[in-house]
C-alpha cells in the first residue's frame, strides 16, 4: 500500500516537472545542433572575420586601393612602406586591393543570391501550389532555360548591357534562380495537400495569401540551406566573369580581377595570385561548411 502511494506521488511530481519545463522549439534544437558542429562554427567565425576585414580594412589601412607607388612596383611582401602583402605591377598595395575586391565579390554574391532566392521562391511556390497547366508551363520555361549554358548567357548580357556593378548582379541573377525554383516547387507540392492548407482554402483565404503566408514560411529551412549553396556559386560566377575580363572593371576590382592579374605574373610575382586566390578559396570553403552544418541541423528527420 505504501509503495503504491509513493509511486503515485512520484508520478505526480514528474508530471508537474514536465508541465513546468518549457517545450523547446524545433528551431532551438536546430540552433543547438548547428552550434555543436565545430567545422560550421569555425567557418562562421572565419567568414565573419573576412567580411569584417573587407568592410572596415580599406578605411583603416594607410593606402588607397587605387593609389600607386612608382618606387614599389611589383614589390614582394615586406614591411617597407607598410606593403605587407606586396604590390602589383602599378605599385598599388595588394592587401587593400584584396579587401576591396572581397567587398565587391561578397556584395555581388549576397545581392544576386537574395534576388535569385526571391524569384525562385515566388516562381516555384506559385507553380507548385496552382499545379495543372500553369505548373507545366512555368516549369517547362525553367527547363528551356536550363538547356542554355548560363555562363554563355551571362557573358552575352554583360557584353550587351555593360560591366557596371549592378549590371553584373543582374546578369548573374538572370540564371541563378532556377535551382531554387525547382526545390521550392517540389516542397510546395508536398505541402499543398496538408491540413492547414486545406483549412485555409475552406475559410476562403486567397491563393497569394496561402502561398506567401502559409506555405513559404514552412519552406524556410530548405531555403536557408540552398541560400548558403547559392552564395559561393554566385561569387565563383562573378570571379569567372572578372577573370575573363567581362566583370568588374578598373579602377574597381574583385577577387576574380586580382586572380586574373596574378596569373599573368605568377612566375615572377606569385604573391599576386596567392593572396586573392587564398581568400576566395577560404570564403568558398566557409560557405560550404556552413551549408553542410545547416543541412545537418535542419534535417527534417532529426527535428
Amino acid at each position: 500500500m505504501l509503495s503504491n502511494e509513493r509511486g503515485r506521488a512520484m508520478a505526480q511530481v514528474l508530471a508537474q516537472v514536465e508541465v513546468a519545463a518549457p517545450a523547446r522549439s524545433p528551431w532551438a534544437d536546430a540552433r543547438r545542433r548547428f552550434m555543436r558542429n565545430r567545422a560550421a562554427m569555425a567557418s562562421l567565425v572565419v567568414l565573419a572575420i573576412i567580411s569584417l576585414a573587407c568592410l572596415i580594412g580599406p578605411a583603416v589601412l594607410p593606402h588607397a586601393f587605387d593609389s600607386t607607388d612608382w618606387e614599389a612596383m611589383r614589390l614582394p611582401p615586406t614591411w617597407k612602406n607598410m606593403h605587407w602583402w606586396g604590390t602589383d605591377e602599378s605599385g598599388r598595395d595588394l592587401l587593400v586591393r584584396c579587401l576591396v575586391g572581397g567587398r565587391v565579390s561578397l556584395m555581388v554574391g549576397l545581392l544576386a543570391t537574395l534576388a535569385s532566392v526571391a524569384i525562385g521562391i515566388a516562381w516555384g511556390a506559385t507553380a507548385g501550389f496552382i499545379g495543372g497547366r500553369v505548373d507545366a508551363l512555368m516549369m517547362r520555361a525553367v527547363d528551356m532555360m536550363y538547356a542554355i549554358p548560363y555562363l554563355l548567357i551571362a557573358i552575352l548580357l554583360v557584353t550587351l548591357l555593360g560591366r557596371e556593378f549592378y549590371l553584373v548582379v543582374l546578369a548573374i541573377t538572370a540564371f541563378s534562380w532556377m535551382d531554387m525554383a525547382r526545390v521550392v516547387r517540389g516542397q510546395t507540392l508536398s505541402l499543398r495537400a496538408t491540413e492547414f492548407v486545406e483549412a485555409a482554402r475552406a475559410i476562403g483565404v486567397s491563393t497569394p495569401r496561402i502561398i506567401f503566408a502559409h506555405i513559404v514560411p514552412n519552406l524556410l529551412g530548405i531555403v536557408v540551406i540552398y541560400t548558403t549553396v547559392t552564395v559561393p556559386s554566385v561569387i565563383l560566377t562573378e570571379s569567372v566573369l572578372s577573370f575573363l575580363g567581362l566583370g568588374i572593371q578598373e579602377p574597381m576590382t574583385s577577387w576574380g580581377v586580382l586572380i586574373e592579374d596574378g596569373t599573368k605574373v605568377m612566375e615572377s610575382a606569385p604573391w599576386m595570385l596567392l593572396f586573392p586566390g587564398a581568400l576566395l578559396s577560404i570564403t568558398l570553403y566557409c560557405f560550404n561548411f556552413i551549408g553542410d552544418g545547416l543541412r545537418d541541423a535542419l534535417d527534417p528527420k532529426e527535428l
